[in-house]
């Protein structure tokens, strides 16, 4: 099944207003850069994001909250980003803090379809407020629900056209999590190829959980610098 969308626009086309939706990317790092300006144009509102941090004032998730999308955030890093401390601190942005490998393993969970979890992280702190605890043996655990959304946005370095992915090194942080946890998975890949082009071994994704491809263009991958010295 040809799952590849001809833009990122036409990729997104049935995200409403008030969708939950998960973005993969660590800092600027592994982000879904076409289909964030998609959003960004379609001018959807009231969104909960699902995201390890929310880019910065200029970049990644940073341009929806900058246009106030954004209604809530589910993140773990919220630094380098004054429109977020804004917002924040005027009650306009909700925020829930994860500590970094709790959320993770939320949205494991919710792709496995595990409800819920054990964790000593948080234990005895503001983020075991209103939780259930539990004692294993010696010591106090707390429990975390899985985290689901209507659409994962991720990003791949490789993919074909039934929707199997490829993600590169450290580019792969919390996609290929976020695409066994979307109800509906959007994949933008920077090399798009056909059927059997990809050895099965190197698939980090399967296509099942992916439900459309759209080739990305244009990537500015904020985080790469090159340096160069004079040569002698």
């Amino acid at each position: 099944m040809d799952k590849v969308f001809e833009s990122a626009e036409a990729a997104i086309f049935d995200i409403q207003d008030g969708n939950t939706l998960m973005s993969g990317g660590f800092g600027l790092c592994g982000n879904p850069e076409n289909l964030i300006q998609a959003l960004h144009a379609r001018n959807v509102r009231n969104l909960t994001v699902i995201s390890n941090n929310c880019g910065t004032d200029e970049f990644g998730l940073g341009i929806l909250l900058q246009n106030r999308q954004i209604k809530k955030m589910i993140s773990s890093y919220v630094g380098e980003n004054k429109n977020f401390e804004q917002q924040y601190l005027s009650g306009e942005l909700e925020v829930e803090l994860n500590p970094q490998g709790t959320l993770a393993e939320r949205i494991r969970a919710g792709g496995a379809g595990i409800p819920a979890f054990f964790t000593a992280t948080g234990v005895g702190t503001l983020v075991a407020e209103g939780k259930e605890t539990r004692k294993f043996g010696k010591r106090e655990y707390l429990m975390e629900t899985a985290l689901t959304a209507d659409f994962a946005l991720v990003k791949a370095w490789k993919g074909d056209r039934h929707g199997n992915l490829v993600f590169r090194k450290t580019a792969q942080n919390f996609n290929s999590i976020m695409a066994t946890a979307g109800k509906i998975t959007i994949a933008e890949v920077e090399e798009l190829v056909e059927p059997g082009e990809i050895d099965p071994d190197q698939v980090h994704i399967p296509s099942i959980f992916v439900q459309r491809v759209v080739k990305g263009e244009h990537y500015e991958k904020w985080i790469e610098q090159r340096t160069t010295r004079p040569r002698g």
